[in-house]
């Protein structure tokens, strides 16, 4: 075994491997492949030309208001229990509400749908053990959806889960701990705009792949709640590596866990995410 494996216990190391796979390959539009039966690029060609620009804009203004949700409304000291069903079945109706009115409702319910994938990141973000009185564990709810815009065939070492993290850090470096905690995230700060833009520009990704699905004609049988639901469930499980990953680091230090995570390259195996999402699970710490 790996000598920077073997400085964590057995069962944090299962964690580390489960954590793993759920951040290194994920891939919603595998999932949403899965459900509608088409390639993701055939399903693009069918979204109307000119709608990324939007798409995008449209991810960076939701991202913009999580980020003050995420500074104004996330108290919380102590580990609570993972609501992620709760949160799954209000996503679901929203995806329902949307999916009524078309592309356009679609487009205007995931501010909405945004702000509820937030709450649920928070709970499991409590669930294991970040108090989210402290402004950096806020913050590190919004850079899970910089994680889940990934696609399967993203494996450069770049843009690796580490990799992804440290350039995200370079945003969060510049926004002031004290602005943060004094709820100030807002439009007209510079140093939030430029955060906001490097997580949607991962995010607007994967709300991109969504889109391209719900243009599929067979995907008309297919409501805008399960749509929805498949969505959330794929943050979910990227906050679920993400805070392990974390919660690990606190246990031992940000460098061992590094060296750990990185050596398990060496023995790579994909392991089916919902095996990585019950691993995962099953090592989270006991609610409260």
């Amino acid at each position: 075994m790996n000598s920077d494996i073997a400085r964590l216990e057995p069962a944090d190391q299962d964690a580390l491997v489960a954590a793993r796979g759920l951040l290194e390959y994920p891939s919603l539009a595998a999932r949403l492949t899965a459900l509608v039966g088409l390639p993701l690029e055939e399903a693009v060609r069918l979204l109307p030309s000119g709608l990324s620009r939007r798409v995008h804009r449209i991810a960076e203004a939701a991202i913009l208001r999580a980020l003050g949700t995420a500074m104004l409304s996330m108290p919380g000291r102590h580990p609570t229990a993972d609501r992620s069903d709760l949160h799954r079945v209000l996503g679901m109706a929203t995806g329902a509400a949307g999916g009524f009115f078309g592309l356009p409702g679609t487009l205007a319910e995931l501010p909405v749908s945004t702000t509820l994938m937030l709450r649920s990141i928070a709970d499991i973000a409590r669930s294991h053990g970040e108090d989210l009185d402290d402004a950096t564990a806020r913050l590190a709810c919004v850079e899970v959806f910089a994680y889940g815009g990934r696609r399967a065939d993203d494996d450069a070492a770049e843009t690796g889960y580490y990799g992804l993290r440290m350039a995200l850090a370079f945003h969060l470096s510049t926004v002031s701990r004290t602005l943060v905690e004094k709820g100030l995230a807002h439009a007209s700060l510079p140093a939030t705009v430029q955060l906001a833009r490097a997580v949607a520009a991962r995010f607007g990704v994967a709300v991109g792949d969504k889109l391209a699905f719900q243009m599929v004609p067979v995907a008309g049988a297919i409501s805008g709640a399960t749509l929805n639901a498949i969505f959330m469930q794929h943050f979910q499980d990227m906050a679920r590596g993400h805070f392990t990953v974390r919660r690990l680091e606190r246990a031992y230090d940000a460098d061992t866990v590094r060296a750990a995570y990185e050596a398990l390259a060496g023995n790579d195996v994909r392991r089916p995410r919902e095996q990585s999402r019950a691993r995962v699970l099953g090592h989270a710490p006991p609610a409260d």
